[in-house]
């Protein structure tokens, strides 16, 4: 028997709920559509789009989501100095794309989401691939404030990444009349 318990895989999916709860509505819309886009779970183009804005936003995230089986295969190990070029300039790509939608305004919100699109590998490289997105010019002077301040040092310098795929990817819910419930 291991000296060391494993937390049960339902406190770790209810601790990934509680803080996709903790962000805007905003920020759980985009991270929902994103999902939808980039594991190609539903039409995120019918289901997402209010108007010919984010109809044409949604199309962009899908030719540039098309990167993810590739980046998924390509992710180094967090000694594979020798392949970074490639990976981290997809990443930061990818990632200055969703920055510059507005919705993801924190590291957390990233790490949420980029944890899901390319899995628990990537955990070390996402540090990196945000200050250098949150950094470009294409964002606004305060938006770039904010998102860089918004990571912690902690999550900046950290040792270690725990290798623990997520267990909560956040989906669309259909809303239900409060009358429709059985009682």
């Amino acid at each position: 028997m291991s000296s060391r318990m494993k937390p049960a895989a339902g406190a770790m999916a209810l601790a990934e709920m509680k803080e996709f709860a903790t962000f805007a509505a905003a920020t759980q819309r985009y991270v929902r559509r994103s999902l939808d886009v980039g594991l190609e779970r539903d039409d995120a183009l019918n289901r997402w789009s209010r108007d010919v804005v984010e109809a044409a936003s949604i199309r962009a995230q899908y030719r540039l989501y098309e990167r993810l089986p590739d980046l998924r295969a390509t992710v180094p190990n967090d000694a594979g100095i020798d392949r970074v070029d490639a990976f981290l300039g997809q990443l930061v790509t990818l990632s200055a794309f969703d920055l510059g939608q507005g919705r993801l305004t924190s590291f957390s919100a990233y790490r949420f989401l980029y944890e899901r699109l390319l899995g628990a590998a990537v955990r070390p490289w996402l540090p990196a691939a945000f200050c250098a997105a949150a950094a470009l010019p294409h964002l606004h002077p305060d938006m770039r404030r904010r998102l860089l301040q918004s990571i912690s040092e902690a999550a900046a310098t950290a040792a270690g990444w725990s290798t623990r795929e997520p267990s909560f990817f956040p989906y669309w819910v259909e809303k239900v009349e409060a009358g429709a419930l059985p009682n």
